[in-house]
């Protein structure tokens, strides 16, 4: 069996070093030639995941196609599944979650709970809406991630930071924390969830400086979180692996803030922590395989290893000697050229018995490991 992946960042590099334990082929399509999944020349293609026709021609061989980046040519994948190419998951799908405005819609639909919201088309409708009131969060309705296409507008003065662009103006909530749910689901229905994890942000960055997995919460919130996100991803009737996002809001209310349909940021530590990672998981759902068991073997933490401010050109890594002398440490690198500041170079996934070890874990690494340039 053939396996295409439009995409190839860190996400398809780790996918990559899970799925070559199995008899079947993985291939990458991918703008950028220098890739983490380069590093498979023979099984990487370089070529825009947008345009019809790359998408076309790259999977015209391949049996099953996925995604391992959400911005991709849906109208392909129509055709393609018409050629009776399997798609997961499907364009149904990717079309909705594509757009955060037809997301928003689709919860709504669904009665999935999640912050109030309206649409704008452009910086004068937000302005002049009826329903302007701060402080409210803006969301670029497609092209956003890591952070970017999201911020707080938080009085009238702020207005002139306002995007000229097709919006989501979401209304700020209080949020006690920020938690994520991995759910996968196969072809026949079956669906296995992952515990919650909690998720710490770096503010300045806007996205997951750190995170603990399982999230410290009540067991009947991790109930309830669980029960949205699966609810939630059993309304796209697809198969796939998805990320929940998800606040919990300090009078223990549970609201969705978006959906991945994909391997996720949050779920790196599955590697090492769980029976079957979510690499494992998106694996055997491609194929068509019974789903592993997602248990969690110990308390862990993921650390984002991050470009450092003031720092663009040929990555250099400083600090990763003093991390091998940590036990149930582990380091992974994405294998990207170059760094800039707040770009994702790497991560690092702590093992421990109790949150005070990983904690102490936790702030060494950020003591002693950067990122910069040479």
């Amino acid at each position: 069996m053939k396996i295409g992946i439009l995409g190839g960042g860190q996400l398809g590099r780790m996918f990559m070093q899970n799925a070559m334990n199995y008899p079947y082929e993985i291939y990458f399509l991918e703008p950028d030639n220098q890739a983490p999944c380069s590093i498979f020349r023979d099984y990487f293609t370089e070529g825009d995941f947008k345009e019809y026709q790359a998408v076309m021609d790259f999977a015209k061989d391949k049996d099953v196609i996925s995604i391992e980046i959400e911005n991709v040519n849906v109208e392909a994948f129509k055709e393609l599944r018409k050629q009776g190419k399997r798609i997961i998951p499907s364009p149904e799908c990717l079309e909705i979650i594509k757009d955060k405005g037809l997301q928003k819609e689709f919860y709504v639909k669904h009665n999935l709970p999640t912050a109030e919201f309206y649409l704008v088309k452009n910086k004068n409708e937000l302005v002049n809406h009826s329903s302007l009131s701060f402080p409210f969060i803006q969301k670029l309705r497609v092209g956003g991630y890591d952070g970017k296409g999201v911020q707080l507008i938080k009085n009238e003065t702020n207005l002139d930071d306002v995007w000229d662009e097709p919006s989501v103006i979401e209304k700020a909530v209080i949020i006690e924390k920020e938690l994520s749910v991995l759910v996968s689901k196969n072809a026949t229905g079956e669906m296995k969830v992952f515990d919650v994890v909690e998720m710490v942000f770096d503010k300045r960055l806007n996205l997951v400086d750190h995170l603990f997995s399982p999230a410290e919460i009540e067991a009947e919130i991790a109930e309830k979180a669980k029960e949205i996100s699966l609810k939630a991803v059993d309304s796209f009737q697809t198969a796939g692996i998805f990320c929940v996002e998800l606040f919990l809001l300090k009078d223990e209310t549970i609201l969705i803030n978006e959906i991945a349909p994909r391997v996720h940021n949050s779920g790196h530590q599955t590697i090492e922590a769980n029976a079957s990672s979510q690499y494992d998981q998106m694996l055997r759902i491609l194929v068509d395989l019974p789903l592993g068991d997602v248990s969690t073997r110990k308390l862990s933490a993921m650390v984002n290893l991050v470009g450092e401010p003031g720092y663009e050109g040929n990555a250099e890594y400083i600090g990763l000697d003093k991390l091998v002398s940590l036990p149930e440490t582990y380091i992974h690198i994405y294998g990207k050229k170059i760094t800039k500041p707040g770009r994702k170079m790497g991560h690092v996934t702590v093992l421990g018995k109790y949150k005070s070890e990983i904690e102490e874990k936790i702030q060494f690494i950020k003591s002693n490991v950067k990122v910069i340039s040479r």
